[in-house]
C-alpha cells in the first residue's frame, strides 16, 4: 500500500459534567453535544468506528469502489482514496479481490471533551503494514452524520507525542473558535497558510528545517528552470469546514495539529519539445492532450507539533506528511 501512517493512552484536563460521564458509561445521550462539554465519543463506540473504517477501506480497495471509500473517509484522506481507486481501476479493471486486508489493532484512543460541532477523536494504532504507529483522526459534523476518517499519519512509535489528560482520562482539544486563547506559537487553523506561504517565499522561521520544509524548497529549485522545461508551483492553504485542523494538547503546553494543503505543479516544455508521462499512476489519472505542458495536482495531509507560544526558539516540527498526486492535466 502506497499511503497511510502512526500511540498509547493519552489524556488531558477537561470540564466534563456528571451527565457526560453517564453518557460514556451507558451510551445514552443525556446532554446536548452542541451545547455541553462532553466526550466526543464513548470508547466502545470509538472502537466500532475504527473497525467500520478498516472494513470499509478493505472493501473499497477490493472492489475499487469510490462509493465505499466515501462512506468512511472525508477531506484529504477521501481525495487520496478516490485518486488511488481511479488509478487502480485503470490498471486492474474489475477490482482487486486479493487486496491484502489492512489491520489496525492495539488501539489507544485520545478522546477530547468538546462542545459544538464538528467533533473529533484520535485512534493511535498498530498496523500490519509496518512497524510504525498509524494515527487516524475521525471527525463528525453533526449528530445525524457518521464518523469518517479525515487524517492518517504514519509515525515512528518513539515520536508519538504524549497528550495531556485529566483525571477523567479525556484529552484536551485546542479551542478552534475565534477569540479563544490557544496559547500556541501558531493557531491550528492557520498552520496550513503558514506552510504554503513558506513553500512560496522561503521566508520566516516557523518550521524546523528538514525534508518537508527547506528540503522541499531545494528540490523545487532544481526544476524551476532547466534546459528543457520550467516549472511553476502554486500552493493553496485549506481550512474548515471542508478541511478542519484538529489539534490535541500535548504535555509541555504544545499541540499535535493535523492540516491539509493543495499543491499544483505546471511543467512547461521548451519550444519544440513535448512532455512525456511514463509513470503508470500518472498515466491512469491523466486528462487532456500532452502538447506543451502538464499540470499535476497534489494533496498533502500532515501531522505537526506546534510549540507553546512562550517556547524559546520554538518551531513547528513535522512528524509526518503524506503527499499524493490526485490529478494530471495535459495541455
Amino acid at each position: 500500500m502506497r499511503r497511510r501512517g502512526a500511540g498509547g493512552p493519552r489524556r488531558t484536563r477537561t470540564a466534563v459534567t456528571a451527565a457526560a460521564l453517564l453518557l460514556t458509561a451507558t451510551g445514552c445521550m443525556t446532554v446536548h453535544g452542541e451545547r455541553e462539554i462532553v466526550p466526543s465519543v464513548g470508547r466502545a463506540e470509538a472502537a466500532k468506528v475504527l473497525k467500520a473504517f478498516t472494513d470499509g477501506y478493505n472493501e473499497g480497495y477490493r472492489k475499487l469502489d469510490p462509493g465505499v471509500i466515501a462512506r468512511v473517509e472525508t477531506g484529504a484522506l477521501a481525495e487520496i482514496g478516490k485518486a488511488d481507486l481511479a488509478a487502480q481501476s485503470v490498471q486492474t479493471p474489475g477490482g482487486n479481490p486479493k487486496y491484502p486486508s489492512l489491520v489496525l489493532d492495539d488501539a489507544r484512543f485520545a478522546i477530547p471533551a468538546q462542545a459544538g460541532w464538528p467533533k473529533f477523536f484520535l485512534a493511535d494504532t498498530r498496523s500490519n503494514r509496518d512497524a510504525n504507529r498509524w494515527l487516524v483522526v475521525f471527525t463528525r459534523h453533526g449528530v445525524k452524520e457518521p464518523w469518517k476518517a479525515a487524517y492518517l499519519s504514519i509515525v515512528n512509535p518513539g515520536k508519538v507525542p504524549e497528550f495531556t489528560t485529566g483525571k477523567d482520562g479525556y484529552a484536551q482539544a485546542v479551542p478552534a473558535a475565534k477569540g479563544k486563547d490557544h496559547g500556541l506559537m501558531a493557531e491550528p487553523g492557520k498552520v496550513s497558510a503558514l506552510y504554503t506561504d513558506f513553500l512560496r517565499t522561503g521566508k520566516g522561521r516557523d518550521f524546523v528545517p528538514g525534508p518537508r520544509t527547506t528540503g522541499l524548497r531545494e528540490e523545487r529549485d532544481k526544476v524551476r528552470r532547466t534546459a528543457t522545461f520550467w516549472t511553476e508551483f502554486i500552493d493553496t492553504p485549506e481550512k474548515a469546514p471542508a478541511f478542519p485542523a484538529p489539534a490535541l494538547r500535548t504535555k509541555g503546553g504544545g499541540a499535535l495539529v493535523f492540516f491539509t494543503a493543495h499543491h499544483r505543479e505546471k511543467r512547461t516544455m521548451a519550444e519544440g519539445l513535448r512532455p512525456a508521462v511514463t509513470d503508470p499512476r500518472t498515466k491512469a489519472l491523466l486528462k487532456g492532450e500532452l502538447k506543451r505542458s502538464v499540470t499535476y495536482t497534489r494533496v498533502s495531509e500532515a501531522a505537526v507539533e506546534v510549540p507553546p507560544r512562550d517556547a524559546d526558539g520554538g518551531m513547528i516540527n513535522f512528524l509526518n506528511r503524506i503527499d499524493t498526486m490526485t490529478a494530471a492535466q495535459g495541455e
